[in-house]
């Protein structure tokens, strides 16, 4: 059940970040809902496989940025997303990197109410 509730949750904390950005867009109708689905479950799998990986690989620009690179990390594993999810676009980098920073706050903040 936990599992459904936080797939659920990331597919509204998307929703609302392509509220949010012009440069973030789902399809219309019940499609948008699907694609939410859909894009929130290919976010969870990006970031358990992908995520850890590229991480690890720029661990020393990381640390050299003092952590301001991995912004930019996210806003590429956002990218990949949009990539692998029909109906889900991202346009451009500016909305890419706005959208992954709003997306990890509003994903913390709903995440408190789960276990």
């Amino acid at each position: 059940m936990g599992f459904v509730t936080r797939l659920l949750l990331n597919a509204l904390a998307l929703m609302t970040v392509a509220w949010l950005f012009d440069g973030i867009s789902f399809a219309s109708g019940a499609d948008g809902v699907f694609a939410a689905l859909w894009a929130a479950l290919v976010l969870g799998l990006v970031n358990v496989t992908i995520k850890p990986v590229v991480k690890l690989l720029t661990l020393p620009v990381n640390i050299l940025t003092l952590g301001i690179f991995g912004l930019l990390v996210n806003a590429m594993m956002l990218k990949v997303v949009d990539w692998f999810s029909p109906g889900f676009a991202v346009e451009g980098f500016l909305a890419a990197f706005l959208g992954a920073i709003v997306l990890a706050i509003i994903s913390s903040i709903l995440n408190l109410f789960v276990d």
